[in-house]
């Protein structure tokens, strides 16, 4: 059994002491048939599986009525379907996943790559403008803002914070004919002091991660936290997050990611 295993093994007991609050559960998506064998990139069969999962079993939400939901003191179970980064297997694969399923989602975009269409540090094509558009007119799809240059925001300057995330807004509208509202940090980290103050002038959400249902009258809708999606999760661990449990592998995975970006600006 390997650790990962072994971890999601015990948050799973975890979850039988302290079952998880009732509220909103946001699921983090990276990649579905990019061919590499990250962690994060998921066979196009399993993620359909998942979408029909969630279409039988939880109510999904776009981010705005879910997000609406929670600040109208609503707590009812429901689920927002969140993908990172913008690599051009979003546009290829998932979309049309969720139109034959009708199912919502938002991708928070980083947007260097795709307005300069180098690839993202992992070897991942970006998707295009063009192809981002077609998505956002299917009515599904929401694009919010993953900065400029994937920079994390806990270790940039205020200046040069607040420049990428022009930027990232100003692509994203001049492109798609929308201005992005939500935002989600690059590793899920938290910001500095000032990048948090920057990111709430500018966006009505931010996004990290963690493991957490996000309460009604509990939840800063610039801390919306969610639960990242692994091919090691396989169906099980995967139906187990959807209801909002694996809170302990959440703990765990943020430690140790302070620890592997540590020096880090991307």
């Amino acid at each position: 059994m390997s650790a990962r295993t072994i971890v999601k093994r015990v948050a799973t007991v975890a979850d039988r002491v302290a079952p998880p609050p009732d509220g909103l559960t946001v699921l983090i998506y990276h990649r579905v048939g990019g061919g590499s064998s990250s962690e994060v990139d998921l066979d196009p069969a399993e993620f359909e599986r998942q979408l029909e999962h969630l279409v039988a079993h939880h109510d999904v939400l776009s981010i705005d009525d879910a997000l609406a939901r929670l600040s109208a003191g609503d707590s009812t179970p429901s689920t927002v379907i969140t993908f990172d980064d913008g690599t051009a297997d979003f546009t290829d694969v998932v979309v049309p996943l969720l139109e034959r399923h009708r199912v919502p989602a938002t991708l928070y975009v980083a947007t260097r790559f795709v307005d300069e269409q180098v690839e993202f540090p992992w070897g991942a094509p970006p998707a295009s403008w063009a192809g981002l558009r077609e998505a956002a007119s299917t009515g599904l799809v929401t694009l919010g803002s993953h900065t400029h240059s994937h920079w994390l925001l806990d270790r940039a300057d205020a200046a040069t914070i607040a420049d990428d995330l022009d930027r990232s807004i100003e692509l994203l509208a001049e492109h798609t004919g929308a201005m992005p509202t939500h935002f989600a940090y690059p590793k899920a980290l938290p910001g500095s002091p000032s990048a948090e103050v920057a990111v709430r002038r500018r966006f009505v959400s931010a996004a990290l991660a963690g493991n957490r249902v996000n309460r009604a009258g509990r939840t800063d809708l610039h801390r919306v936290w969610r639960t990242p999606v692994q091919r090691s999760d396989g169906f099980e661990f995967f139906a187990a997050k959807a209801a909002g449990g694996l809170r302990l592998e959440g703990r765990l995975r943020s430690a140790a990611a302070r620890l592997k970006y540590r020096g880090s600006t991307r």
